[in-house]
């Protein structure tokens, strides 16, 4: 894109953001990524040009209002959780999108498959996984694989493993999204077959009510991640006016931020599947309780509480 076209089109934003600098930090955290995302383009193209120096200056001034009377490592941690991070959640909520929607047909594919195959279940979970939980029904304690270790282990292993998990299906993207969709699609296909196992057995209900008292924080994380993924893939296969690498780096930048922000999700999570989860027969409105809680939770801080930040940002 040539310069005085570059300029045309974003003169009026640039002139917005300069007009919002006495505001508090929640009406320029957004404005602040806008410009510097802005400044990358300009370095890019016009290295030496007046626009880049203009940008610079503004990014820096954006820079000393949302900092200025902070402790760096106790308010960048502020800042990340109230403003960054959800603001990258609506800026990226497209992809989002796109994780939940194919996660939902992949599950939908795994219940269909178990359904239709009777085999499919072992094949997904298990001989050893399945056998375990029938004797567990048998013995009328259809959940007691969640109670069968120490709460700080379980805790300690299954916190582990969903970090793990949530890391590689973001770090997958890079192989242009198919790699995100493969995890998203391993995931998917267990929790359908899980779920239909559950529900064949006429537990049904009662896996809603034990199991999503921690599934629900935890799958919605690893969608979550799966969006992440697709941010930093997309980036390099639509790279838009910028560099595919230059693009890439953006894109792999905000994923990774939206990773690391999936961290104490998943140890909430964690927490509940040692430490509550076990508790397979606390009353039905306890469980329901926590497990809306999470569900709300999830709603608010991914989908209601961005859209109001931006707006606030915007006055739209």
């Amino acid at each position: 894109m040539r310069e005085p076209i570059f300029v045309k089109q974003n003169a009026k934003k640039w002139e917005r953001f300069e007009s919002s600098q006495g505001q508090g930090p929640d009406e320029l955290a957004d404005s602040f990524i806008q410009i510097t995302d802005d400044l990358a383009y300009a370095k890019t193209f016009y290295p030496k040009s007046k626009t880049t120096a203009y940008l610079n200056g503004l990014a820096g001034r954006f820079h000393q209002s949302i900092y200025k009377n902070k402790s760096e490592k106790g308010n960048r941690f502020i800042t990340f959780w109230k403003y960054e991070l959800p603001l990258l959640f609506y800026k990226h909520r497209k992809p989002l999108l796109y994780a939940f929607t194919f996660f939902m047909v992949f599950c939908l594919i795994g219940w269909l498959s178990a359904m239709y195959d009777e085999n499919f279940v072992r094949l997904i979970l298990g001989d050893g996984y399945v056998d375990k939980t029938n004797a567990n029904i048998a013995r009328g304690e259809p959940f007691g694989v969640y109670n069968s270790e120490s709460e700080a282990l379980m805790f300690l292993g299954i916190a582990a493993n969903n970090i793990y998990v949530s890391l590689v299906t973001f770090v997958s993207g890079i192989i242009f999204s198919v790699g995100t969709l493969y995890h998203l699609f391993q995931n998917g296909i267990m929790l359908g077959a899980f779920q239909y196992y559950f529900f064949s057995k006429g537990l049904g209900m009662q896996s809603v009510l034990v199991i999503w008292i921690h599934g629900t924080l935890e799958i919605s994380a690893i969608v979550i991640a799966g969006g992440a993924g697709l941010v930093m893939g997309n980036s390099f296969l639509f790279p838009k006016t910028y560099t595919r690498m230059e693009s890439l780096k953006k894109g792999a930048a905000d994923g990774m931020k939206i990773a690391i922000g999936l961290v104490p999700i998943f140890l909430t999570a964690a927490f509940f599947e040692g430490f509550v989860t076990r508790h397979t027969h606390m009353p039905i409105w306890l469980s329901m309780s926590i497990l809306g809680a999470s569900a709300f939770f999830i709603i608010w801080y991914v989908i209601i509480y961005p859209r109001k930040i931006y707006n606030t940002a915007y006055g739209t």
